[in-house]
């Protein structure tokens, strides 16, 4: 009799301790990173408003990446996800209707330090730092040349994403205006996209 109450009891705590373990108590992680958020926090140190280009020669982006917990906290993530940079394979022009160049890392962008470049217009760095570099090149196009102002378009940016214990970031696509725009009748002074500066 005591063999059969000792089976029973023992029978009782494993199911027990499998169903607290099907409700998540013994599987070591109530907590866990659903998404990643991809933003951008600074234009030139600045925070940004409107549309956001990498703008002018030396200019930079820096990019924050926040990770939504389960538990509905958020925890800044910039400096521990790995980024991802790659020309848009759907826009990947350049002003002057050529492709644009892959981007490049520290120490050693634009590659090499001289024309003809095979990668440089976009430097990136494992903080999120976003830098424009050579070749200078503008992605926006004015459709509107002859009209009273410009008809901005994008023609080619720069895709970000970044990835943190297997979750992976909305995209996040970043146009160029490190150069000028052509200049016309509704764009006088050569602006680079709708932006303050112009690029």
């Amino acid at each position: 009799m005591k063999r059969t109450n000792i089976f029973l009891a023992a029978l009782a705590c494993v199911l027990l301790a499998l169903s607290l373990a099907s409700c998540g108590a013994f599987s070591g992680q109530s907590n866990y990173l659903q998404t990643i958020t991809l933003n951008v926090e600074l234009v030139n140190g600045a925070a940004p408003s409107g549309v956001t280009s990498l703008e002018g020669m030396g200019g930079t982006i820096q990019l924050q990446a926040i990770g939504n917990y389960t538990d509905k906290k958020t925890v800044d993530l910039t400096n521990k996800v790995t980024y991802t940079v790659v020309v848009d394979p759907n826009n990947n022009l350049d002003g002057d209707g050529g492709v644009l160049l892959p981007p490049c890392q520290p120490p050693s962008c634009p590659v090499p330090s001289g024309p003809p470049y095979t990668s440089g217009t976009l430097e990136y760095d494992n903080t999120g730092l976003l830098t424009a570099v050579e070749p200078a090149k503008c992605t926006w196009e004015n459709t509107d040349p002859s009209g009273s102002s410009p008809a901005w378009v994008i023609v080619g940016d720069y895709a970000v994403t970044v990835t943190f214990e297997g979750v992976t970031s909305q995209p996040l696509y970043i146009p160029i205006a490190s150069a000028g725009g052509v200049v016309s009748t509704s764009n006088p002074n050569g602006n680079c996209g709708p932006s303050s500066s112009g690029g």
